[in-house]
């Protein structure tokens, strides 16, 4: 395992974190997913990235219990808070009231008394700014956070809440958005500002839903109990690849990842890691194998040439338009 640090902070991230989203407390039972990581902690991996809202709160928990009795400060665990936890109006967004109340849950289910990285897992414009940094000051003052990141901000925005950062004087180090060969949304507006603010990126989704592995075919049904089959599973993520033109394209890189002794999951992986101003790649799995296969990706460099051939494959299917880093106009 590589490992590099998160923006312009001192605190140091493994290429490769494991992230439970979809998978646990919802896709796989809990011995699979204590398995799997398990499988991360052997591979190297030191960071584990979750959020409250994942499978309900469960996702915390499951990490929590497959975490425990490791050494704490050898570990990196981040999560979040924003998306819907409970019925109740005040159960989401980032208020000061939710805030506080949330770190609370979450260090009680992760079985930890500080995370060390708290992200606002959108922008929530119902509440001011100030009032939503105010907060995550306090988390961090008090001793439950050690770092502050948010999840796909737009560029005005991390500006703007670096700006305040500075005044609380208060670590914003890092961003976690969609990234992938065909999702290149942040390279316009948020990396340039990222880069100039010291903010490193955690990205999501570097294999595009599992559309970059190769296993969708044009012209067929996707693979029973695979990800696009199911409703719980992020089917609406992936619904936007699963196009007769991309998936083509897709089976036109085998041959490139062939060529750099890689399969197509390593590859996917290994260029979004290309980015400097990407941390760390997050990486989900049901089955242990698979995390024991995607962390060779990490430390592994791509030619120019090889590069360039990607980029002419997939460039027709590209989505590049800045306006799709968004959060919803109103709490969910």
């Amino acid at each position: 395992m590589e490992f590099r640090h998160l923006g312009r902070s001192g605190l140091m991230v493994s290429e490769i974190s494991y992230g439970n989203w979809i998978t646990h407390g919802s896709q796989v039972e809990e011995d699979a997913a204590v398995a799997c990581v398990r499988a991360a902690l052997d591979s190297g991996i030191t960071t584990f990235d979750t959020a409250d809202v994942y499978a309900g709160t469960r996702a915390e928990s499951v990490l929590g219990r497959a975490l425990k009795g490791e050494r704490r400060e050898g570990l990196e665990i981040f999560t979040k808070v924003y998306w819907p936890t409970g019925p109740g109006r005040n159960d989401r967004g980032l208020s000061r009231k939710h805030i506080m109340e949330s770190i609370d849950g979450s260090l009680r289910r992760l079985q930890t008394d500080h995370v060390d990285l708290y992200q606002a897992h959108r922008y929530d414009y119902s509440t001011p700014l100030e009032e939503t940094m105010e907060a995550f000051a306090d988390v961090v003052r008090s001793g439950k956070a050690h770092y502050i990141g948010v999840s796909e901000w737009k560029a005005s925005q991390l500006r703007e809440a670096h700006a305040l950062a500075r005044e609380l004087r208060i670590p914003l180090i890092s961003n976690q958005p969609q990234y992938s060969m065909l999702w290149r949304v942040i390279e316009t507006e948020v990396i340039p500002t990222s880069e100039e603010l010291g903010i490193g990126q955690i990205v999501w989704s570097p294999m595009a839903q599992g559309v970059l592995s190769g296993k969708y075919l044009p012209g067929q049904p996707p693979p029973a109990g695979s990800r696009a089959t199911d409703e719980k599973s992020g089917a609406g993520f992936i619904a936007r690849f699963m196009t007769d033109d991309v998936l083509t394209r897709v089976q036109r890189l085998k041959p490139l990842a062939e060529q750099a002794g890689l399969t197509m999951p390593q590859l996917a992986v290994a260029w979004v890691l290309q980015n400097p101003n990407v941390s760390s790649a997050i990486v989900g799995a049901s089955r242990p194998k698979q995390v024991h296969d995607n962390v060779k990706a990490a430390g592994v460099k791509l030619d120019a040439d090889l590069l360039k051939a990607i980029d002419e494959i997939v460039e027709p299917v590209t989505e590049r338009d800045a306006a799709k880093t968004e959060s919803p106009a109103q709490r969910p």
